[in-house]
């Protein structure tokens, strides 16, 4: 049998003419200073447009505020108390529904815009001038989990990305030592559980990190088990094991996000220690956002809004804070803002929690130089009616209530949208969860139709196949 061809050595020509490409890119990764890697899931990624903020602060009002006691007067209300409802009343959570109820609190004109506030928030009301007030949102979700799950990621079940999430993955994450997302969690998981923070499709390094401030592990198994330097060896193998199972150019998403999640959790080990450590803020700061109160609830959220604030100086993306459920109703965990009955209590009580504290943000930021860099988004899942539940609470209504924003980029002093004069539907500017987030993504300098991922055959967005930036608050 003769013999094969005999294997011979390349020539410098031949070995010029078919490697010609490899060489220059390692030659463009010599001058970038990076690898040859396709670009991870936490890396910075250029924005569609000059942003506006560089972050945002989600003040989630769970349980549902009611609109027409805080910031959408209706002195209708005060005039028909106690008349039935002239118009056709759609089902409610309980169709337990009564008479027109008037607002047992006054409305004030607040700074040189004249916004009328509620005298329920005295020092939110301070700051009047910096808020832009959307009377008209609506939601399709009647029900506290559904209406957390499209609050939050723009459709009704569980599965899908929040908007956290979604922000995280459309920019990336400015800090190498913390999450882009994060979740001040004192107060507890909202009705609907942990996926209303979720990553859904998206690479899981992109799922919001719950810290909370009250546990002695404000992040569950922070504190190292075994020194730094094995821990950095072992996370070294582990990660070539992973990649060297595929080439550079066909590198998986989810095993990059694998990896950068070990990667980041080692460095949480010290950097979530050193956030969650407030000695270095002077009292003055601490009484400014009411960590001095003698009423827990409060003091615990003003340290969330604290917290909030050191995060955006270290860089996070999104943060979101918690409500803290009632000292006298611990059954209101997840929805402290849901009165069905005793209104004047419940709210009373939860406007205190949050109104010093979130002021005191406002501040904070404002004297840092940071406002103009961060957005503040307040808002509950829907409103409540105008006519009572019982004999003094307020049940859900999606069909018209109340948000506001602050911060870089939003016109300040400013009221977008209107409800009819019960303040029960919707009927000018009327405005969706979609459009919100479609302002909040266009201010973090993103196209909300472009922000798109390829998941199920379909691309998906935050804002589904909807949304409109709302443009008359924008500066």
């Amino acid at each position: 049998m003769a013999p094969g061809p005999r294997a011979r050595p390349l020539t410098r020509r031949e070995m010029l003419a078919r490697c010609s490409t490899g060489f220059g890119m390692v030659a463009l990764a010599g001058l970038s200073g990076r690898s040859l890697a396709a670009p991870g899931p936490f890396d910075l990624r250029p924005p569609h447009f000059r942003p506006k903020v560089k972050s945002v602060i989600f003040c989630f009002m769970s349980g549902g505020v009611s609109h027409v006691d805080s910031f959408d007067p209706k002195p209708r209300l005060k005039r028909d108390h106690g008349k039935p409802m002239p118009v056709p009343v759609r089902p409610t959570m309980f169709n337990q529904n009564g008479n027109i109820m008037a607002s047992p609190w006054e409305f004030y004109r607040r700074g040189q815009s004249g916004l009328p506030v509620s005298e329920l928030f005295p020092h939110i009301g301070s700051c009047a001038d910096d808020l832009a007030v959307i009377r008209s949102m609506t939601s399709t979700g009647n029900e506290h989990a559904q209406a957390n799950y499209f609050l939050h990621t723009g459709f009704t079940l569980a599965g899908f990305p929040s908007a956290g999430a979604w922000m995280s993955y459309g920019l990336g994450n400015e800090s190498d030592q913390l999450p882009g997302f994060v979740v001040l969690a004192s107060g507890g998981v909202p009705l609907g559980g942990i996926n209303i923070y979720g990553n859904g499709f998206l690479p899981a390094i992109h799922q919001a990190s719950l810290i909370d401030p009250t546990q002695k592990e404000a992040l569950t198994n922070i504190t190292p088990r075994e020194p730094s330097a094995l821990q950095r060896r072992r996370l070294d193998f582990v990660g070539r094991m992973d990649r060297d199972r595929q080439p550079p150019s066909q590198r998986d998403a989810q095993v990059e996000a694998a990896i950068q999640n070990y990667e980041i959790a080692f460095r949480m080990q010290s950097a979530v220690p050193d956030l969650t450590d407030l000695g270095g803020e002077t009292e003055a700061t601490k009484r400014l956002y009411g960590m001095d109160s003698p009423v827990r609830e409060k003091a615990e959220y003003a340290r969330q809004c604290l917290l909030a604030r050191r995060l955006v100086e270290r860089g996070v993306r999104f943060i979101e804070l918690t409500c803290l459920p009632r000292p006298a109703d611990l059954g209101q965990i997840g929805n402290p803002w849901d009165q069905h009955g005793g209104l004047k209590t419940g709210h009373t009580e939860m406007a205190f929690q949050v109104d010093q504290p979130i002021a005191g943000l406002i501040r904070d930021l404002k004297a840092r130089g940071l406002f103009e860099q961060t957005l503040i988004v307040w808002a509950g899942e829907f409103g409540r009616t105008p006519f009572a539940q019982a004999a003094d609470g307020r049940d859900h209504n999606p069909f018209g209530f109340s948000v506001w924003l602050a911060g870089g980029g939003v016109r300040g002093g400013v009221v977008h949208g209107s409800t009819d004069d019960l303040g029960y539907h919707a009927v000018q500017d009327v405005c969706s969860v979609y459009d919100l987030w479609a302002t909040v993504l266009h201010l973090a300098g993103m196209d909300h139709e472009r922000l798109t991922y390829r998941f199920g055959g379909r691309d998906f967005r935050l804002t589904d196949v909807h949304g409109e930036v709302i443009r008359p608050i924008l500066s």
